[in-house]
């Protein structure tokens, strides 16, 4: 039955089993359990998901979010998760390129930060630079319409001494 149900999913991948006896190949089945149930989860997502509800345009600042969250979830082996933030999102099928991030976040990297996340660089930059001058990073407010954010831009006040909004 359960063989059935991947079967019948086209965005399933077929369980593959090291093993030929009945015994051995039903051992199997807990290996492609986690596969089957991101399969299932995808498929109900898909029949649940109103196409007729119109979604915001995606924003150049969500274009940036996305693609961050993106790599590290692949990174994770997270991809089916990956796969419905991209599916729900509308981001781009074809990830962006990474070199296009760095330009676009204005970060520099090392050669041993290019082996994992942007995600993991910028959260590493914030946590090492608290001690710096003992202030903290001022964010300003995105521009807000309808609950979604307007394009423009994030204002970010990178003086690192803010103490707090203007009064």
């Amino acid at each position: 039955m359960m063989m059935s149900l991947v079967d019948g999913c086209p965005n399933c991948p077929k369980p593959t089993y090291e093993t030929q006896t009945d015994r051995e190949r039903n051992a199997g089945i807990p290996r492609c359990l986690s596969q089957l149930k991101a399969c299932i989860r995808a498929e109900v997502f898909s029949a649940l998901d109103d196409q007729s509800e119109t979604r915001p345009a995606l924003s150049h600042e969500n274009l940036l979010i996305n693609e961050l969250i993106r790599e590290y979830l692949e990174f994770n082996k997270y991809r089916y998760t990956a796969s419905v933030l991209t599916a729900e999102s509308g981001q781009p099928e074809l990830p962006l390129d990474r070199q296009f991030l760095e330009n676009e976040l204005k970060v520099v990297e090392d050669a041993g930060s290019k082996s994992v996340p942007l995600l993991y660089g910028l959260v590493s930059h914030f946590l090492s630079s608290r001690g710096d001058s003992g202030g903290k990073v001022f964010l300003r407010g995105h521009p807000v319409q309808g609950g979604h954010p307007v394009p423009g831009g994030l204002n970010v006040d990178h003086s690192n001494t803010l103490p707090g909004p203007d009064v």
